[in-house]
């Protein structure tokens, strides 16, 4: 069992990644999915059990359907799936559809919601990894603009509440921290790692995972072939989406004006200034090796709610395939965005200056920072600094075979374009304790 991560400051190594060990409560949902009989993992299951949870039936617009099957497609071809890791994506798709079965019914409701206003939205791209969860919780600490918490994040519309604006008292929020709790149960490491509080501000791709097309299913499983197929499209329809669900959280609850983020905008310039036209653009950049590092630990280390071993090196090989797609997409189309409305920041420069980087921002954004605002900021940074819960030691090289200097030449492209410097190798950290987790 996984030691307190809030009180141990030594930086941990996780000895376990290869083939996890699971905790008491990871063992025993382990143990109930191989017994129970497995769920109908179609399409017309997943509609079914969407429709029965919410007791509607109008998804909208059907051609969400065929990559939804796709998804599910994905999943039958990923062999090292456990039962209980295919039982977790059902509920995933579950939710995703019955979600969506919400949105579309209050519209049709108040159809009025399509012509809410989302003036110049801030919106945030970078590597995962990169600082942007940091720089995004960081401006939406500000009142005056509209962020997305992760309670609503998992449920955007109410269950139920279609005749009224405003928020009911309808139980989202004790629903996300029951599921947050018992996350931490199974994967008690996380918070060092990524944080999801119910309170905590999420990426709004959450959302466009309600049109079923996002980049968002690389995270849970195996998929070339969504990839593939994801990235051939044109995804401005499901921006539009995207749009389409923020009225629709503006008019439930406002003010207007969001803070959005999501690495995915990296390689959807396009799209995504077709979906804001009006937004200012704050794109982060930060030394690609140090980003894999601790994204292919992250995802490797979730990976134990799904798998009962995990293939390292095959993991790195295909995020490092995936990540420098991003950069490449990045470096084409950088030049789209607005020059009067976007901003390049480092992530060094941003941790050594965190006010200088907000104030530019907010210059940028047309935001006065005010005495108040300040205090508020203040009061932010003191509460959430960097490795607070504890540290995790990320060894590309020593767990996952990834020659770091190699890898380096591979994204010298992006290091020339952006000016960004390699960062010191994390695997000097310490003292360090091993442990499975």
């Amino acid at each position: 069992m996984a030691a307190n991560p809030s009180t141990d400051a030594q930086a941990i190594r996780i000895a376990d990644l290869a083939r996890p060990i699971p905790t008491p409560t990871l063992a025993a949902r382990i143990a109930e999915a191989d017994a129970a009989a497995p769920p109908v993992l179609s399409e017309e299951g997943v509609l079914r059990a969407a429709c029965e949870r919410t007791g509607l039936s109008d998804f909208g617009s059907d051609d969400f359907r065929g990559r939804l099957r796709l998804w599910i497609a994905c999943v039958d071809q990923d062999a090292g799936l456990t039962a209980f890791g295919r039982a977790g994506l059902f509920g995933h798709f579950v939710q995703l559809a019955a979600n969506r079965l919400r949105v579309e019914a209050l519209l049709r409701r108040h159809p009025e919601i399509l012509e809410v206003q989302l003036p110049a939205p801030i919106i945030i791209a970078g590597l995962p990894r990169s600082g942007t969860t940091h720089l995004h919780n960081f401006i939406a600490s500000d009142p005056r603009l509209r962020s997305l918490p992760h309670w609503e994040a998992l449920e955007p519309v109410p269950d139920g509440v279609f005749s009224e604006a405003g928020e009911s008292e309808d139980g989202r929020q004790a629903r996300a921290r029951a599921g947050w709790d018992q996350f931490v149960e199974m994967c008690p490491l996380m918070p060092l790692m990524h944080e999801m509080e119910p309170d905590h501000v999420t990426e709004e791709i959450e959302l466009q995972q309600l049109d079923f097309s996002s980049y968002s299913l690389d995270w849970r499983l195996r998929a070339p072939a969504w990839r593939d197929f994801y990235l051939e499209q044109d995804q401005t329809p499901h921006y539009y989406y995207l749009r389409k669900v923020l009225q629709v959280l503006t008019w439930l609850r406002g003010p207007q004006r969001w803070v959005l983020k999501c690495p995915q905008h990296m390689e959807q310039f396009g799209p995504l200034l077709r979906a804001f036209p009006d937004g200012t653009f704050l794109v982060t950049h930060r030394d690609p090796v140090a980003v894999l590092r601790s994204a292919t630990t992250m995802a490797a280390y979730t990976d134990r709610l799904r798998r009962r071993e995990v293939d390292l090196p095959a993991l790195a090989g295909f995020w490092i395939d995936r990540i420098e797609r991003l950069l490449r997409a990045c470096v084409r189309d950088r030049e789209l965005l607005p020059r009067d409305r976007s901003l390049d920041i480092s992530f060094e420069a941003f941790m050594v200056d965190e006010p200088g980087t907000l104030r530019s921002v907010n210059e940028l954004a047309g935001l006065p920072v005010t005495a108040a605002i300040e205090r508020r900021l203040g009061d932010y940074l003191a509460a959430n600094r960097r490795g607070r819960h504890g540290r995790i030691v990320y060894d590309l090289e020593g767990d996952f075979g990834v020659d770091s200097a190699a890898l380096r030449e591979r994204f010298q492209f992006y290091y020339e374009r952006f000016g960004i410097q390699p960062e010191a190798d994390g695997r000097r950290a310490a003292p360090v304790r091993t442990q499975s987790a």
